[in-house]
């Protein structure tokens, strides 16, 4: 395990934000079976359950700070006690409806707090790298039947959308401006995540789990919309290949980078849920209900960037990442599982995989 990415992150002080939510307590696991020393930095979970308490993730990692990242002060204090060496920044408002009725709360935590979070790195001499986890919705969505590329144009119909478009821009003019004798400073966008663990409402995984659990036909909202599907350790490999590449001094990667699935993982919000359904062997799509509001029908992203200048390739396939995701929540229903121990060998499973994929591509 600590033979990944170069072994560069064993002994290492990483801080995390948002490590309480679904994307960050699975990369607080990982980076400790890394061999690194985490700290987190986030609300407390917004789920009930949530991933972080199931595995109970507080007495694993080194330290956890239960703050917002619009205190820059507990922000500047956390960074000067634990003087991390790299951040991985995923504390977000990461909900399209919710920046419809909490726009203001969504361009504050997003871009207000990401401002906060570089300048308390900035502050903080020990910090070498930052990678700034964002979004495949930062494009200008143009509903066009291809991937869009980290040089096309930025944008966003709704206010997350925006909001994330924003921090691309931020994070572009801060590197220019402060960051020429400081830290490397990276962007990661990644397609539509799924995974054990995720109790968000609105998100198509846990809708689904909990319509099945309770018997509840399974409605959805846009049923013909297209995403790139993929398992969260799909986009967590990326971020700590990127972010092992700025540790190792390399300026060339300081910048975008898009982290997306092949093409036959890009599949309609109907046929994943079908592929639940036969999983489960059970649960049914009765009605789909109206969006109230108004979302992107076809998104994808292009991954060609980071395959040629990081290395990085999918490990696995759609059908992979839906069994995956399935067989988590299969095991959090049986009281007898430890899920910290099923999570970490799910972790040791994608890496062997990984790490042998690597190998046949050199």
């Amino acid at each position: 395990m600590t033979e990944l990415f170069n072994n560069i992150y064993s002994g290492k002080k990483i801080l995390i934000t948002g490590h309480t939510g679904f994307k960050g307590s699975w990369l607080s696991l990982w980076l400790t079976m890394l061999g690194a020393d985490v700290c987190g930095y986030s609300l407390e979970p917004s789920t009930n359950p949530s991933i972080f308490n199931t595995l109970k993730l507080n007495e694993v990692i080194e330290k956890s700070v239960i703050n917002n990242i619009l205190d820059p002060i507990s922000l500047e204090q956390t960074f000067d006690e634990f003087n991390p060496d790299i951040v991985f920044h995923l504390a977000a408002q990461p909900l399209v409806n919710i920046s419809y009725n909490e726009p203001v709360l969504t361009y504050q935590t997003n871009v207000i707090g990401t401002l906060n979070v570089l300048e308390a790195a900035r502050k903080c001499h020990s910090v070498k790298g930052f990678v700034n986890i964002t979004t495949d919705k930062c494009y200008e969505n143009k509903e066009i039947n291809q991937g869009y590329k980290e040089s096309d144009q930025l944008g966003g119909y709704d206010m997350y959308s925006s909001s994330k478009a924003c921090v691309e821009i931020l994070s572009s003019s801060y590197r220019r401006s402060f960051l020429k004798d400081s830290f490397l400073l990276a962007t990661a966008r990644a397609g539509n995540v799924i995974g054990g663990g995720d109790w968000t409402d609105g998100r198509l995984i846990p809708d689904c789990i909990r319509s099945i659990n309770s018997k509840l036909p399974i409605n959805l909202r846009n049923p013909n919309s297209v995403r790139p599907w993929q398992f969260v350790l799909e986009p967590l490999s990326g971020y700590l290949l990127l972010g092992q590449k700025l540790l190792e001094n390399g300026e060339l990667y300081a910048e975008a980078f898009n982290f997306g699935p092949n093409a036959e993982s890009v599949q309609t919000v109907e046929q994943v849920t079908q592929n639940v359904i036969d999983l489960f062997g059970k649960g049914k799509i009765v009605s789909t209900q109206k969006c109230e509001y108004h979302e992107a029908n076809i998104l994808m992203l292009n991954n060609e960037k980071a395959k040629s200048v990081l290395g990085w390739t999918p490990t696995y396939d759609f059908n992979t990442a839906v069994f995956e995701t399935v067989d988590w929540y299969k095991r959090f229903c049986n009281d007898d599982i430890d899920m910290l121990e099923f999570t970490k060998n799910q972790i040791k499973k994608f890496s062997f995989h990984f790490a042998n994929k690597e190998m046949k591509d050199l």
